[in-house]
């Protein structure tokens, strides 16, 4: 009966589909007026690689029609948590910037922080498969700057104006509302197998970043392209990158869905407690320089949103760092009223004609016109520049400013003038004088058509254990769409990115890697244009790998606020938990005991000690290593409830350190740690020391394949 029922609900579907295409056939995109369009994909610019139009209305309705969308939260980015803290800068790079922030290092400039998932609604988890925004206000004594960025260099799209297609794409499915913050379903992956711009960021999302071990634990990225300016008014390109001084970490995807259900909230927590316990966050400020006369000596074009620079390319320039030091005191007021707006600079820096960029700088504020209800945004205290303001703007919703004086226009005499026009002497922002002669026309640059190079760059670069989690991951991603042809046309672009990726796929789909597809791989384009100009051509290798890829070259140094679970019930070893204990927290490790039951658990020496979770109410998945003292009334006590042993196998399966002392590898020898004797990251009986080394790892991947046949 089941299969017959299934059965019929398919054919439903497909009667449904064939319906809806009929009532659509032959339809012409128009705008909300009725003008037929016949590019819906790229902005209007002065020229190929020029900026974009301000009179483009096309662009402007539907990038308009999109930012009002939803109200009031936001449409992407919804669920954020934020925090503030300070810049310091190291060094000053003058030679490149008049910036005040790049140039005095005595300044300690205040900032704000939100860190955001993209797709999912304000009560989504924390730990979806997702992109994670990276977004960073710093109130400078010139104004304000938001670097608004993300967890991964690259964006999805080359041109603003495929924006609302990209999130319509990735969003819940309009006629279900599911799924929720996910990927994996038939509409995202109908637009990526269609838009081969997409692929870069979307094998980054198939990879470890998508799902990282902490908020503090994860780089941040500028994206664009921008320029630095100089006080002799030369412009240099820049890139800008965020480095967590605790390396770049994540967690496995059995862990990302358990803690899900254990603690949806995991990376809001995380980052509160670090701040609350005075572990406070750090990212050093990196930048990549390329002189403006190199613009184009690179295989890829500097202005293609879609691209990353290489480090082994271009090296990154450590320049600051950022402290965050200090939690919001109310999340609405700050971290959910903040504005983040890409066209918030300051003198000595300057943005590139990156058509996505040119978007971005008007969509963010309409957007923030419409979720915080009123163009005095700016007026509400977490969005208030450190520096005086004065203009003749009045009046409006929510005016929370009293301004004085007979005038409100420029020039005027009877305000003496007031405000007067600065000077460049008295550090008037000025844009670079760019020489533009060029056609107005709505294309995309040829030099934006590599559509390959880059993702198969980064799967190289990538370590074993990551490219199988990868794997991993475009299998199950892939496995949740019900349109075949979907999923085989994704395999047939995932070959030319890398044809052993794509047979390994395919093998866990049940499906082959087709030789052909019927229809032109680049799609979004316009209806007039020569396909043939803008279709991928096949991938480059102009370098064979860049380490700075791969997460198995990030910082190993430190254990500072890994989360430690230590195994205990009445009886255990005193003296065996007070030698690691100390240890451990002497090296800046959370400390936390598990216990059979809550309130306290008492030592073999009378003395008690304060349980912070009952093993009922807890996860092995949410700690970082585990540990089991001596004791043999304790240690029989653990073994009498099956979810410690169940504990020890989730955190062998997920490659993380343990450590047990005397009784306490007894309860090992329960699980499957047998099977991993010769196991560098199981420390029995040894010195805290090399326990402390193996968390300092975060994972020993060398037991990954063994570590897949644990059931739990």
């Amino acid at each position: 009966m089941a299969n017959k029922k299934t059965d019929n609900s398919s054919s439903k579907k497909i009667e449904d589909l064939k319906k809806f295409e009929k009532e659509t056939k032959d339809t012409v995109m128009t705008t909300n007026q009725g003008l037929k369009v016949n590019d819906t994909n790229n902005s209007l610019k002065s020229g190929e690689r020029g900026s974009t139009l301000l009179e483009d209305f096309l662009l402007r309705e539907k990038i308009t029609h999109f930012d009002h969308e939803r109200i009031p939260e936001r449409i992407v980015h919804a669920r954020g948590s934020g925090a503030h803290g300070y810049f310091e800068l190291y060094e000053s790079i003058a030679e490149y910037s008049k910036a005040g922030i790049f140039t005095d290092t005595s300044r300690k400039t205040p900032v704000f922080a939100r860190f955001s998932t993209v797709a999912g609604s304000k009560g989504s988890t924390d730990l979806a498969r997702d992109v994670r925004g990276f977004a960073v206000k710093l109130y400078t004594e010139e104004g304000t700057w938001d670097l608004v960025g993300n967890n991964m260099p690259i964006f999805f799209i080359q041109d603003a104006m495929k924006f609302p297609d990209l999130i319509h794409a990735v969003k819940p499915e309009p006629n279900k509302e599911i799924p929720q913050a996910a990927s994996a379903h038939d509409t995202f992956y109908d637009f990526i197998s269609r838009t081969t711009e997409t692929l870069h960021n979307q094998i980054w999302l198939m990879s470890d970043r998508a799902i990282p071990r902490s908020l503090r634990m994860m780089e941040g990225f500028g994206i664009h392209t921008f320029r630095l300016i100089n006080d002799k008014g030369e412009s240099h390109f820049v890139k800008f990158h965020w480095k967590p001084k605790l390396g770049v970490h994540s967690v496995t995807w059995d862990e990302a869905v358990k803690i899900s259900g254990a603690d949806s909230d995991f990376h809001r927590r995380d980052l509160w407690d670090a701040i609350d316990s005075g572990h406070f966050p750090e990212w050093e400020l990196g930048i990549q320089i390329v002189a403006q006369e190199d613009e184009h000596k690179f295989d890829f074009d500097l202005l293609d949103p879609t691209k990353l620079i290489p480090e082994d390319m271009v090296p990154v320039k450590i320049i600051g760092k950022m402290t965050l030091n200090k939690n919001p005191e109310n999340f609405f007021a700050e971290t959910e009223q903040v504005a983040f707006l890409p066209g918030h600079i300051v003198p000595g820096i300057d943005f590139s004609n990156d058509p996505l960029l040119q978007g971005r700088l008007f969509s963010y504020r309409d957007t923030q016109l419409s979720r915080l209800g009123s163009p005095n945004f700016h007026q509400i205290p977490i969005n208030r520049p450190i520096v005086p303001t004065h203009n003749n703007q009045r009046d409006g919703h929510m005016q929370m400013d009293i301004p004085k004086g007979q005038t409100a226009y420029f020039p005027n005499s009877i305000s003496g003038g007031c405000p007067h026009l600065a000077k460049m002497s008295e550090g008037a922002f000025t844009s670079y004088e760019e020489r533009i002669d060029a056609k107005k026309i709505r294309t995309r640059s040829e030099s934006f058509s590599d559509h390959f190079s880059q993702p198969a760059l980064f799967y190289r670069s990538l370590a074993d254990w990551e490219q199988q989690h990868l794997t991993d991951a475009y299998i199950f991603e892939l496995g949740k769409c019900t349109h075949q042809h979907i999923q085989e046309r994704m395999l047939y672009i995932i070959a030319q990115i890398d044809q052993d990726l794509s047979e390994k796929v395919a093998k866990g789909l049940g499906l082959k890697v087709p030789k052909s597809i019927d229809k032109p791989l680049n799609q979004a384009i316009g209806a007039d244009a020569d396909v043939s100009k803008f279709q991928p051509p096949k991938k480059k290798i102009y370098l064979e790998k860049d380490p700075a890829l791969s997460q198995a070259n990030t910082k190993f140094e430190t254990i500072a606020t890994r989360q430690v679970a230590v195994l205990i019930g009445d009886g255990f070893s005193m003296k065996d938990f007070k030698k690691m204990t100390d240890a451990l927290k002497k090296e800046g490790a959370m400390v936390k005991i598990v216990a059979p039951h809550g309130g306290t658990v008492k030592g073999d020496d009378g003395s008690e000690q304060k349980v912070d979770a009952a093993v009922a109410t807890t996860e092995s998945v949410l700690y970082d290593a585990l540990y089991i003292p001596g004791g043999k009334e304790s240690v029989n006590t653990l073994k009498e409830t099956a979810k410690f042993i169940k504990f020890i196998n989730e955190a062998l399966k997920h490659c993380k350190a343990i450590a047990a002392d005397h009784e306490g590898v007894e309860l090992l020898e329960a699980s499957y740690v047998s099977k991993f004797k010769d196991d560098a990251a199981i420390c029995l009986n040894t010195e805290p020391a090399k326990f402390i080394k193996a968390i300092s790892q975060h994972r020993n991947w060398k037991r990954m394949k063994l570590a897949e046949t644990i059931p739990v």
